[in-house]
């Protein structure tokens, strides 16, 4: 089978299309061939092991995981003993930062992963996009402990996790102040965007409302200068570290006092997580953002482009012609 490998950490030139061997799913594992996978920030950031900390979960010096690609839709192709939860034809999607394995065109894992059956009517593209984003946006909302009717601004609304933090908070009826660019205007507002900001016309900090919560999904705002539109009790939560790493220290000590803090959640995934996506999914209350498509032969360039900073939601990696 063809699959994307790099055996050393580096930029996205690291990475090599081989031929490997075809693998058999032992006891409790499915065989999945894979249709669609996902080039994202996860995939990213333990090729490039940019983070040094990362490294400690990918191995010190290279990489115990060759070949990444946390995402994935395919059909079981087969099925190993014992087995109960899927069957040869199941259409499925998953996602795995542990094992990872989506960029090659066969993966085996335990059918006790996060992985569930693809919807009727869901391609295969849909389904590989569905939940790495979504994922980290769903467990920041969890841990803000946001209400209906309560208000929450996000930064970075058009990357895969701000699209989804945005459709995920509206399916929690919280009202949405959504920031972008101009171009991208539109788009956010089809997303169900109570309010968009153009950061490229306006400093979202200057706007009247005060939020119970400001989720900065791309990691380029700082606590600071958040502060003041959040409302008493009001959460800052970003996906990066801030700058030295101060969004970790603010998150240990802002919540043992009264007023506003910062939280740094660790993200999980699970199939209770997934199941409660693809119910969104099926409800129409969440559809992942598409951007462009790669063939697995184009996954440097597709590394490439989603390094750059300006991916629109979700880059799909077409594992099977």
């Amino acid at each position: 089978m063809k699959a994307a490998q790099h055996t050393q950490y580096g930029p996205p030139e690291v990475v090599r299309i081989v031929e490997l061997d075809k693998p058999i799913p032992k006891e409790g594992e499915i065989l999945i061939r894979v249709y669609a996978s996902t080039v994202n920030r996860t995939d990213s950031g333990f090729r490039s092991a940019e983070y040094f900390i990362s490294r400690f979960w990918s191995g010190i010096f290279k990489p115990n995981q060759t070949t990444l690609g946390s995402e994935f839709a395919g059909v079981v192709e087969a099925i190993g003993k014992g087995v109960s939860l899927f069957k040869e034809g199941d259409r499925v999607f998953g996602y795995d930062d542990v094992h990872f394995g989506g960029h090659a065109e066969y993966l085996c894992l335990s059918e006790k992963e996060s992985i569930t059956t693809i919807p009727e009517g869901i391609s295969y593209s849909v389904a590989a996009a569905v939940t790495e984003g979504a994922h980290y946006a769903l467990n920041n909302i969890r841990a803000s402990s946001i209400q209906p009717g309560q208000k929450a601004l996000v930064y970075g609304a058009t990357g895969a996790i701000g699209s989804a933090a945005v459709q995920l908070l509206k399916a929690k009826n919280v009202w949405v102040t959504a920031v972008c660019s101009t171009p991208h205007i539109p788009l956010i507002q089809s997303l169900g965007a109570d309010e968009v900001i153009d950061y490229t016309q306006q400093d979202y900090a200057n706007t009247p409302h005060r939020y119970e919560l400001v989720f900065d999904a791309v990691g380029k705002t700082s606590f600071a200068h958040c502060k003041p539109i959040l409302n008493k009790t009001g959460m800052y939560i970003s996906t990066e570290l801030g700058k030295g790493g101060q969004n970790v220290f603010y998150s240990l000590f802002t919540p043992l006092l009264k007023g506003k803090k910062v939280l740094f959640p660790i993200p999980i995934m699970n199939k209770e997580i997934i199941e409660e996506l693809k119910a969104l999914l099926i409800e129409g209350k969440f559809t992942p953002l598409i951007d462009r498509h790669y063939s697995l032969d184009q996954i440097v360039e597709a590394y490439r482009y989603v390094e750059t900073g300006q991916k629109i939601g979700n880059v799909i990696l077409n594992i099977q012609e």
